[in-house]
């Protein structure tokens, strides 16, 4: 099963900023739909934000909407997604994944929509 690697998971206080990296070397992700959820204790895995494979179309939830901005670097391999203004409410576990079956990220947002995922990384936010 192929796996993709997220790091820059950490604990901030609130309106601090993290940016988390999804990255792997078993694939070109160049060719993929990323996906960004994340997932609090005791509720379900959400999608917070999608790239499509040309970088050129960016979803995002209401919940980050003009706080987080995700972007990619295809020279790297690696997709980032840049958390700005962080809240308590952001704390979560979050979680790359990739999937090629909707590329332009329109109507995949469920978590069983995508096909590899990472390991996750923590954030908490909290003073």
């Amino acid at each position: 099963q192929l796996q993709l690697v997220e790091s820059g998971g950490g604990l901030v206080q609130p309106g601090e900023s993290l940016t988390l990296s999804c990255t792997t070397s078993e694939f070109d992700l160049g060719h993929y739909a990323i996906g960004w959820f994340r997932q609090a204790p005791g509720k379900e895995r959400e999608r917070v934000s999608c790239i499509s494979f040309n970088g050129g179309d960016t979803h995002y939830a209401n919940s980050v909407k003009a706080r987080f901005t995700l972007f990619r670097d295809d020279a790297k391999n690696t997709v980032f997604l840049q958390m700005n203004s962080l809240k308590p409410e952001d704390t979560a576990v979050y979680y790359c994944a990739a999937q090629h079956q909707d590329p332009f990220c329109t109507d995949y947002v469920r978590a069983d929509d995508y096909d590899y995922w990472g390991q996750g990384t923590q954030v908490t936010v909290s003073s």
